[in-house]
This record gives C-alpha cells, sequence and structure tokens, in this order.
C-alpha cells in the first residue's frame, strides 16, 4: 500500500483525476467515458451496512437533480460485484428505493487507493466516505471526506456542486453559506487603479476588496 501511495501520490484539487478502468454494477467504466461532464465519484465502507444504506438512498433521492445539472454518479467499495448487486436489489426490495448510478466492485483496492480512499486511522481494509467532484475536463474541484460513523449531507454536495458551476459560468467567487440565488462575490482587482474604479462600477461593496453583485 504505502508503495502504490508513493508510487502514484493523492489526488489533489486542480490535478486530473485518477485514470481507472473498472468492474462496476452497470458494466465495466473508464475515467474517460464522463469526459465532457461533470462527476462525483464518491466511497462508502461496505454493503449491507445501515448509514451506507441512507446514504445510498439519500444519492438516489438527489439524482434526478444532479442529471438535471449534467452530473453523474458513480459509487464505490472495495466489495465484490456479486455483494453490490445484492445490495442494490435489497435495498429496491426492502425499502423501495432503484439505485439507478452505477457501483464499483473494487476487490483489488485499485481505484481506492489511487484516490486515497483508505484512511488506516479509521480502518485498514475499508474505504471511508470520501466525494470526489470531477469537472468536464476531468480535474478534481472538491474533495470531501467524512468518517465511518457519519453519514454525508446531500444538500452540501448539491450547494457545492452548484457553486462550482456557478464560478466556471459567471467568473465569481461564492461566499459563506452561499445558496443558489444569493449574491456573488465579484473578483477582486489586481492594481491600484483597478481598486479605485472598483468603487464606481455599480456593486455592492464593503470596501474596494470585498464587492458583491446578483447574477
Amino acid at each position: 500500500m504505502e508503495q502504490l501511495k508513493e508510487e502514484v501520490g493523492l489526488p489533489r484539487l486542480g490535478e486530473r483525476a485518477p485514470d481507472f478502468e473498472a468492474l462496476t454494477t452497470q458494466g465495466t467504466i473508464k475515467l474517460d467515458d464522463y469526459k465532457g461532464s461533470w462527476l462525483i465519484l464518491f466511497s462508502h465502507p461496505a454493503d449491507f451496512t445501515p448509514v451506507c444504506t441512507t446514504e445510498f438512498i439519500a444519492f438516489a433521492d438527489i439524482y434526478e437533480e444532479l442529471q438535471e445539472r449534467g452530473v453523474e454518479l458513480l459509487g464505490l467499495s472495495v466489495d465484490s460485484i456479486s455483494s453490490h448487486i445484492a445490495w442494490v436489489r435489497n435495498v429496491q426490495e426492502k425499502l423501495g428505493v432503484k439505485i439507478p448510478f452505477p457501483i464499483i466492485a473494487d476487490l483489488n483496492k485499485d481505484v481506492a487507493l489511487r484516490y486515497g480512499m483508505i484512511h488506516e486511522g479509521q480502518s485498514k481494509t475499508e474505504t471511508v466516505r470520501c466525494v470526489f467532484i470531477i469537472d468536464p475536463n476531468q480535474v478534481i474541484r472538491a474533495i470531501l471526506y467524512y468518517p465511518l460513523t457519519t453519514g454525508r449531507n446531500m444538500a452540501e454536495i448539491l450547494r457545492l456542486v452548484e457553486a462550482l458551476q456557478t464560478t466556471d459560468e459567471h467568473g465569481v467567487a461564492t461566499p459563506a453559506n452561499w445558496q443558489p440565488g444569493d449574491k456573488v462575490i465579484v473578483p477582486p482587482p489586481n492594481t491600484q487603479e483597478m481598486a479605485e474604479e472598483r468603487l464606481g462600477q455599480g456593486y455592492e461593496c464593503k470596501d474596494w476588496y470585498l464587492c458583491m453583485k446578483a447574477l
């Protein structure tokens, strides 16, 4: 494990997502299959476990909203493909929820190690709850880590996707607690002259370096 970490390193924001080709519940999938669309790659510790089951139901609940935003979902754990299929069928039978997105069966931990999903302080065998948001150019734009005991917040994942897409579309930043429809931050000026001009450009400014606008 240590040797693989040294060879491939851990993913970082702004870098290209590590390539992979893996068996999933919907056939063999490669990272390149998602080129041109946003992708949320997330890991869960194990099939047939309570927190993971609630998360998969929650991911299924937001799947259509993500699709509307051009975002695909791809799950992963180190369970077998047979275990994944049995769990997905169980969730549909017992809880009435169909899981519409594929799940990687990463028995050899190849993808998990490339993405730094196994944190030995939590578990030497299971993946922690990682979320990688990858843009259409296959660049990693955001990474979230949650411990084994804590389920993820889908509203925050949706908010983060919308913030990233808003930044790309409008060339702005988003403030703390931003929600779609809120004002956004105008990039700060790079020269003294631009700073002086900024206050007269019709933005809502607290000072020259902090100006906001509605989209």
